[in-house]
């Protein structure tokens, strides 16, 4: 009876709290607590407008009202104009309040888009440029489908160096891309559903001539005497990584940085930089059999695996097992994954 008139007295207790809360507070709108932050970013009324797509003067009277209303609850404004063609000084109550509306919109939206993944209304799949055939195929089988239901279907590009971090934050439902991976033990894989479409050694492309760099093999030992073009970070840096450790550049004739494969490419085809690129065997023998390109002739060497650990690049698609578990054989998602798969048994590389 006593844990019956506490809970009770608990109850009330926060209803009257609720009911205490000053009008001023509840007059606050999200939007314009994304106005403050808006304008928090840009440092004007005039840039937030743009950026927000209004008027400056909609802008402006948001700002207002939150001023007033923080006047009148804390004593104090939000922002404090310095001059014309100066940016916003917010107060200490205004970097308070733009953190709580950053947090507080963050999470609602990040509420509102787990519900719609559990109810099957909304998926992503995150996809790097040369595995978005892949979910492509899978998309044709389930697309009539999808539409039906109105699910609403999201593809973002995934940067391969950026692809373990919006998978194991759930940024994306499924992933396609690649990964080094050692041979026959991949702990990381362990909560992972996996299809693989093909699995292999890289190669190396170069536009060193045949004298400079004679043979169509090259040991990844030999790595180390040989003049390199990498990048900061993703696959490459990371099969490096494998054999030389994380401070590789130190141990590496690195003689261009390069954060785009693509930039990497167009520096060996222009002669510019005398090098070697380690890419995808698709990578590699498609830029060396293009003599139509113009530019400087390039290569593809085979890389042999003569260092420990033995390790590959895999090319696949990956899920959660517990997301797929969690729903319904018929929730958008398990389906989708049912299409890679059946995508995975007609298309895997031997």
């Amino acid at each position: 009876m006593a844990a019956s008139t506490h809970a009770h007295a608990t109850a009330q207790r926060a209803l009257d709290e609720l009911l205490d809360c000053p009008p001023a507070l509840l007059d606050t709108t999200f939007d314009q607590l994304r106005t403050l932050l808006a304008v928090y970013e840009t440092g004007s009324a005039l840039r937030a407008a743009r950026a927000l797509g209004r008027e400056q003067s909609s802008v402006q009277k948001q700002l207002n009202t939150l001023n007033r209303n923080c006047q009148a609850l804390c004593g104090e404004v939000l922002t404090i104009r310095q001059g014309r063609g100066k940016d916003f000084l917010f107060t200490e109550t205004g970097e308070a309040a733009v953190r709580l509306a950053r947090s507080t919109l963050t999470q609602w939206q990040e509420s509102i888009q787990r519900s719609r993944r559990r109810l099957g209304r909304m998926l992503t799949v995150g996809t790097t440029e040369f595995t978005l055939p892949i979910i492509s195929r899978a998309w044709d089988r389930v697309a009539e489908q999808f539409r039906r239901q109105e699910v609403e279907f999201k593809v973002v590009h995934v940067r391969t160096r950026d692809l373990w971090s919006r998978l194991e934050s759930r940024q994306v439902d499924l992933m396609c891309g690649s990964i080094v991976s050692r041979s026959g033990d991949d702990r990381r894989l362990a909560d992972y559903e996996v299809v693989e479409f093909a699995r292999g050694r890289p190669m190396l492309l170069t536009n060193l001539t045949e004298s400079e760099l004679p043979g169509d093999a090259v040991g990844t030992t030999a790595l180390a005497g040989l003049p390199l073009v990498v990048p900061p970070a993703g696959l490459v840096a990371d099969y490096l990584s494998s054999w030389y450790g994380p401070g590789f550049r130190d141990r590496l004739d690195v003689v261009a940085d390069i954060d785009d494969v693509h930039y990497g490419l167009s520096l060996l085809r222009s002669g510019f930089v005398r090098g070697c690129m380690i890419v995808t065997p698709s990578i590699g023998r498609r830029m060396a059999s293009d003599s139509d390109a113009g530019g400087v002739p390039l290569r593809s060497l085979d890389l042999r695996d003569d260092r420990e650990p033995r390790v590959e690049i895999m090319t696949g698609a990956f899920v959660h097992r517990a997301d797929l578990m969690r729903y319904a054989n018929e929730h958008p998602l398990n389906r989708l994954w049912t299409a890679v798969q059946e995508d995975g048994r007609t298309h895997r590389t031997p």
